[in-house]
């Protein structure tokens, strides 16, 4: 048995990255029988089909360490958030949903905020004042003058990472210019499998060195709030979680009530208010899920 890691699924195969090179397996009937779909990033074994061959069969899916539904990913270490500083504009609300899902799935994240030849200092002052007391890595980049792709890939290294973000920030064009030619999977396979260039977009993993890969996931730019009650919101952010028992009623909700420690620190600038914004629509959407 060889052990490795799915690339991508297409079409009932899957494309194993090992060692030994890239295999396209198909997987086992065990696996329908048990309602077990491999997913990109899954840690696998497979077995070759012929000495001589690329081709194998998936035989077991090993334990996953988290699954994300949207994109279908497993055993991510981390989240590189992608947002542009202009064109188009942040969406704060938006930003802070990418970090909620991420924290409630146990995934550190990552805030690129991308474009910064279009930032003035203020705007990247701004940015840094709103996410400074998260904890999170903050790193500006411009994949036209290529500032910042350096930290990019040493945050990377080592790491299997997805890459979430709105349309328009430069997911795509920073991506490329993080990986190289040279090093996309996707060719590789083609060339080793005597087959045409696959186009369908789809989520990949994307190799970038040892031990180093980033999901390529298309659609992965809107995203529904994880199932979670709106009393285990604060927990996802952070700055609140000190502060989170210190307020005058135990199941205070952080929004209207006297003596709320997470509305006094937003009050002296401890917490952001525009985190704090956010935080109140996403708890207004919580509640209104949980009402339907």
């Amino acid at each position: 048995m060889i052990e490795g890691r799915i690339l991508k699924g297409i079409g009932g195969f899957y494309y194993v990255y090992t060692d030994e090179g890239i295999f396209q397996c198909r997987a086992k009937g065990l696996f329908r029988k048990r309602a077990l779909k491999p997913l990109a990033g899954d840690r696998c074994t497979i077995e070759l089909t012929h000495t001589d061959d690329v081709e194998g069969n998936v035989t077991e899916i090993l334990e996953r360490k988290n699954v994300l539904d949207r994109p279908p990913v497993a055993n991510i270490d981390q989240a590189l958030i992608v947002f542009s500083v202009h064109s188009p504009e942040p969406a704060w609300t938006l930003m802070d949903r990418f970090l909620v899902m991420m924290e409630r799935n146990g995934i550190h994240p990552v805030i690129c905020v991308n474009k910064d030849d279009l930032a003035d200092t203020c705007d990247l002052s701004d940015i840094e004042d709103i996410y400074k007391s998260t904890g999170y890595s903050l790193i500006f980049t411009s994949v036209k003058n290529g500032s910042g792709l350096d930290k990019v890939r040493e945050v990377l290294k080592g790491r299997v990472t997805s890459v979430a973000g709105p349309s328009g920030v430069g997911k795509s064009s920073l991506i490329n210019a993080l990986i190289g030619e040279e090093v996309m999977v996707t060719g590789d396979v083609s060339r080793r499998l005597k087959r045409g260039r696959q186009t369908t977009r789809h989520t990949e993993l994307l190799f970038l060195g040892e031990d180093t890969f980033i999901f390529d996931s298309p659609g992965f730019s809107a995203m529904d709030l994880p199932e979670m009650k709106e009393s285990e919101l604060a927990d996802c952010f952070p700055e609140m979680r000190g502060y989170i028992g210190g307020c005058r009623y135990s199941d205070c909700s952080h929004t209207h009530e006297p003596d709320c420690t997470i509305k006094q620190a937003v009050d002296s600038g401890d917490i952001a208010g525009r985190r704090y914004d956010s935080y109140i629509d996403i708890y207004n959407e919580l509640r209104e899920k949980r009402r339907y």
